[in-house]
């Protein structure tokens, strides 16, 4: 069992290694010594059925999983109806682009509170979560895992314990822990080795070993305020955090197989290999 890291879209390096398109993108991961990649839709999913299926192959060759982000409008704690509805359509629209790709896993923002409680909002979540769950099995996408992802401002549904417990309605729903969201939403929560654990302990005690061992992640430092997240950083940053390594020494000692999808503000295929590098230095 070993963890998969790529980047989230690509890096400043790839239009300086001179590519220019996407279809170039599994040969630049390739190069960049990664086996992950995550598609970007979050301004829509734009990318047509066939194009998809010529990534998904020239990836396949290289031995490179595809992931895809979901639309950021999606809204699945609404309080109008309508716009869960659509939401429902545009995850539906993601999982027909991945399952085209090849991929298996869309990564979901559950929403926001807004002016209800928080728990409102997760009641409304879970509501739309069921109907894209069944949206999915009508169009025979059952294979595609939804990746509720915990977020980094503190007016979002999205702590650990709101998106694991969305995470309870079906097996197939992999949670996308991003570490850096985690740490931003309370102000540098993610310091010791320990606070890392009680991250992983919480999924095992919530979801099960099984879907521990196969959850989705991504990974960045982040600015915060007040407020929670305000901007991605690079690995160069050293004020905000959280450090990669004991996420890394964790997924070794549980034996996981995580996908890692690294958010870093321009430098993420880069910042990726800093975390595969670490983490085969002490898996050998």
């Amino acid at each position: 069992m070993s963890a998969k890291f790529g980047p989230a879209g690509n890096s400043e390096s790839f239009a300086a290694m001179g590519y220019k398109h996407s279809l170039q993108v599994p040969e630049y991961i390739e190069k960049m010594g990664l086996d992950a990649f995550e598609y970007q839709c979050g301004r829509g999913v734009n990318i047509g059925q066939e194009k998809a299926k010529q990534l998904g192959n020239l990836a396949k060759e290289k031995g490179i999983a595809l992931s895809l982000h979901a639309p950021y409008y999606i809204s699945m704690s609404s309080v109008e109806e309508e716009k869960r509805i659509k939401s429902v359509d545009y995850i539906l629209q993601s999982a027909r682009a991945v399952n085209a790709m090849g991929g298996n896993r869309i990564v979901v923002h559950t929403g926001s509170c807004g002016k209800i409680s928080r728990e409102e909002a997760l009641s409304l979540a879970i509501d739309t979560m069921k109907m894209a769950i069944s949206a999915l099995d009508s169009e025979g996408l059952s294979s595609v895992r939804i990746c509720p992802e915990t977020m980094g401002k503190v007016n979002q549904l999205g702590t650990l314990d709101e998106v694991l417990t969305l995470c309870t309605l079906d097996e197939r729903l992999v949670p996308c822990i991003d570490f850096g969201h985690l740490n931003a939403r309370d102000r540098g929560i993610l310091k010791t080795y320990q606070d890392f654990e009680g991250v992983f302990g919480a999924i095992e005690n919530k979801l099960g070993i099984s879907r521990l061992r196969e959850f989705h992640s991504h990974f960045s430092k982040i600015e915060y305020s007040a407020g929670g997240e305000v901007r991605h950083l690079t690995f160069e940053d050293n004020v905000f955090g959280p450090n990669f390594e004991p996420v890394c020494e964790l997924i070794y000692k549980k034996q996981c197989s995580p996908t890692i999808i690294c958010e870093s503000a321009g430098t993420q295929a880069e910042d990726a290999k800093a975390m595969k590098d670490y983490y085969w230095s002490i898996a050998k």
